[in-house]
């Protein structure tokens, strides 16, 4: 009876969970180069200052603050910050962030045509701590779009996120 009941719960599984990881041709939705219009769409609900990452599904600012700092004050900063009327913004994972690296551009960090302004060449911190040494968090250099640490002490930049699960800062 326990293996008729494990087979029926996998078989449900199966129905319920794999429609929401996958995409229609078969392929989970971030795995997609986008076609036609565009991979960003600057977002008028936002008054124009956010951007929607088509492949991604997430929205970053458009414009990331030009002042650095370190790392708890730039959770802070993200936490408060409210652009086009809403809040709900975050540090983004180092995998989000480094999502926007475009390595098919070799003097460039960033997709061509986007529509970001004021990033820095310069390190961004991600929300992501360094396994076995929580002082560290992983960074973005979008100057040659190495992935890398930061002590979390040091000034660096941030670019705020909405959208996703994240993880909270430790």
């Amino acid at each position: 009876m326990k293996r008729l009941y494990s087979i029926l719960i996998v078989i449900v599984a199966l129905f319920v969970f794999a429609p929401l990881a996958v995409a229609a041709d078969g392929h989970p939705p971030w795995d997609k180069k986008i076609a036609g219009k565009g991979r960003f769409q600057v977002l008028n609900q936002f008054g124009g200052d956010a951007v929607l990452d088509k492949e991604t599904g997430r929205v970053w600012e458009k414009q990331p603050s030009t002042g650095a700092g370190d790392w708890f004050n730039r959770l802070t900063r993200c936490y408060n910050l409210e652009v086009g009327g809403r809040k709900g913004w975050r540090v983004p994972t180092i995998e989000e962030l480094a999502s926007l690296v475009d390595t098919s551009q070799p003097a460039l960090t960033l997709p061509a045509s986007n529509p970001f302004t004021n990033v820095q060449s310069s390190n961004y911190w991600s929300a992501t701590t360094v396994a076995g040494d929580t002082s560290f968090a992983w960074v973005v250099d979008f100057s040659n779009g190495i992935v890398n640490t930061g002590l979390k002490t040091n000034d660096k930049f941030v670019w705020c996120v909405r959208g996703g699960q994240g993880i909270d800062g430790l």
